[in-house]
C-alpha cells in the first residue's frame, strides 16, 4: 500500500500542467471601451466637483454679506450714537451751564451783550472803479478804471 501512495503522490506531482505558453492577447475593443468609459467618468466627476465648488462658494459669500450686513447695522448704530453725543455737547443750554459751572463765568446784562454777525464778503463787481487824490489840487480826482 504505501508502494499505491507513492505513485499517487508522484502521480499528482508529474500532472502539474504550467500554463505558461499560453499567450493571451489584448482585446484592443475593450480596452478602447475602457479607456472611453474612463473618460465619461473623469468628466463627470469635474462637473460634479465644479457644480460643487460653485455651490460651496455661494452658500460662503452669502454668509460674507450676512456678516457685513450685521457689521454695518452695528457701524450705524454706533454712528447713530455718537451723531446723539453730539449734538448734545454742542447744546448750547449745557456750554452755559459749564461756563456757569467749571469757569465761573457771569451773563452779562443786555446793555453789556455785543452781538458779533459774521458776514459773508460779497463778490467784487466785474469793472471796479478807483479813485486817486491827486497831488496838484486838493479837490482834483483823477479816475482809473481797471477791466478784469
Amino acid at each position: 500500500m504505501t508502494t499505491r501512495r507513492a505513485l499517487d503522490f508522484e502521480y499528482a506531482i508529474k500532472k502539474d500542467v504550467r500554463n505558461n505558453p499560453i499567450v493571451r492577447e489584448i482585446d484592443e475593443e475593450r480596452q478602447r471601451q475602457l479607456w472611453r468609459t474612463a473618460g465619461i467618468s473623469a468628466v463627470l466627476v469635474l462637473v460634479v466637483l465644479f457644480s460643487a465648488w460653485q455651490t460651496l462658494e455661494l452658500v460662503l459669500h452669502g454668509y460674507e454679506v450676512q456678516r457685513l450686513e450685521r457689521e454695518r447695522a452695528s457701524e450705524e448704530e454706533v454712528n447713530r450714537h455718537l451723531r446723539l453725543e453730539i449734538e448734545t455737547l454742542r447744546s448750547p443750554k449745557r456750554i452755559e451751564e459749564m461756563a456757569i459751572k467749571d469757569l465761573k463765568l457771569v451773563a452779562p446784562a443786555r446793555d453789556q451783550a455785543i452781538v458779533i454777525e459774521r458776514v459773508t464778503p460779497a463778490a467784487p463787481p466785474d469793472r471796479s472803479i478807483v479813485a486817486l487824490r491827486g497831488t496838484q489840487g486838493e479837490g482834483e480826482l483823477r479816475r482809473r478804471v481797471s477791466a478784469r
